[in-house]
């Protein structure tokens, strides 16, 4: 195998300098392997046959209507309604309303799939309602951020739509299967770190459980979550596939938006879609040029040289899946999710299944990384959201993010370790 080092090191580091100088994601991943692909005297239009080929995919197309369809049901006044079924089932516990902001977050993630949509939307209308019911805005403001993500875990989600192409061969129905029981355990985990901070700051009860103000909440809220029982069980079903529920999602969506729960006229709808649109060029944009970079690294063969350089360190798996779990947090707090993805896998992945991990499970484990990598500085886009929803200075709200993190890195530990938290689901139900 002939390495080109020289090649190696102007893809890298030109990538990683343009980072440091905060150039826009997708044009320091084009411009480093525009600049690769000179030296190596390559023809340029290897970059426009690589764009083309990387968003040139059937599953693809789900992307753009799951975010579609989070932009329509985030915009319809479902959030409203979420949190009153939320509250319905955890508000009497005490610290009542951070329970209600994490179970809110589990049921809209499942509806919207983005972190960052989750925390502009609840957290907007949970934030002021946790400090006037005397909560500190920073206490506040952690929960709703940490709580964000699980709407990563929680299907469907685009991210998980880029993973499984990314990774080439991985069942989307599998992975959407996957997230559930990971998002369950990681409101768990975050409600635990809630209710002893709450207990120990002594923060109000809400009022107490009511099991026919719980059925009817689940009534109001049935058309919403109804949305993602369409969507899962029809990809695992074999009903249809991931792209084909995406496009009846967005439908369905639009239909429970306008003409069920009236939370968006004409006007509103437009609005929805122009948001759609922004954030999807985005995406493209990425998973275009991504694609050049992938292919730099594939014909360079960086990832072999990854895998044999991280198997030479040690042969302990332990310890070689702590290092993929490091690497993951450490590009999390200098990039975004998508480009992590679309990056990583193919660098990662064969390293990850040497020492016996699922590509499903590893799936599951680089959503939760780049979730945590949202929340930290210097890049972290969830964290610089929550701040500007909540009022309160970034470096108070990540002193008392601390806590959270805590939970959440014992989620990621056991996600990595037991493979059973992932993988009980998709062995069970065996998602298509």
């Amino acid at each position: 195998m002939a390495v080109n080092g020289t090649a190696i090191a102007i893809l890298l580091v030109s990538f990683l300098v343009m980072i440091m100088l905060r150039f826009q994601i997708a044009y320091a991943v084009a411009l480093s392997s525009l600049f690769c692909l000179m030296y190596q005297g390559l023809p340029l239009t290897t970059i426009c046959q690589q764009m083309v080929k990387g968003i040139s995919s059937f599953s693809l197309m789900a992307v753009p209507f799951f975010i579609t369809m989070g932009c329509l049901m985030g915009s319809g006044g479902i959030s409203e309604k979420l949190i009153a079924l939320a509250n319905a089932c955890v508000g009497w516990m005490t610290g009542g309303m951070a329970m209600v902001n994490i179970v809110a977050s589990y049921f809209f993630g499942g509806i919207s799939g983005s972190a960052a949509a989750d925390t502009a939307s609840l957290g907007s209308i949970l934030i002021p309602m946790m400090v006037e019911e005397g909560y500190d805005d920073d206490f506040s403001t952690a929960v709703t951020i940490t709580s964000s993500c699980e709407g990563l875990l929680v299907p469907p989600s685009h991210n998980m739509v880029i993973y499984a192409m990314s990774a080439g061969g991985v069942s989307v129905g599998s992975l959407f299967l996957a997230g559930y029981i990971p998002g369950a355990l990681l409101a768990v985990s975050l409600m635990i770190g809630s209710y002893i901070i709450s207990k120990k700051r002594h923060y109000p009860k809400g009022d107490k459980f009511n099991f026919i103000k719980f059925i009817k909440q689940l009534g109001n809220s049935f058309w919403a979550l109804a949305a993602v029982i369409i969507v899962v069980f029809g990809v695992i079903g074999g009903v249809f596939t991931a792209t084909e529920s995406a496009a009846i999602a967005v439908i369905y969506s639009l239909i429970v938006s306008v003409f069920i729960y009236k939370g968006l006229d004409a006007k509103g709808v437009w609005k929805a879609l122009e948001s759609c649109v922004d954030t999807l060029s985005i995406v493209l944009i990425l998973i275009a040029t991504s694609s050049i970079f992938g292919y730099c690294l594939t014909t360079l063969h960086v990832p072999t040289l990854a895998a044999n350089a991280i198997i030479g360190l040690t042969q302990n798996p332990i310890i070689i899946a702590l290092l993929l779990d490091l690497i993951l947090l450490v590009l999390g707090c200098i990039m975004d999710m998508a480009p992590i993805i679309l990056i990583a896998t193919p660098i990662l992945l064969p390293i990850a299944t040497s020492i016996g991990i699922n590509p499903i499970q590893f799936g599951i484990m680089i959503v939760l990384n780049c979730g945590i990598g949202l929340l930290t500085p210097p890049v972290g886009a969830v964290l610089f959201i929550g701040s500007a929803v909540g009022k309160v200075r970034m470096e108070k709200v990540v002193k008392a993010t601390l806590p959270f993190y805590l939970c959440m890195v014992i989620v990621l530990l056991l996600l990595t370790f037991v493979p059973e938290v992932s993988m009980f689901l998709p062995n069970l139900l065996g998602g298509k």
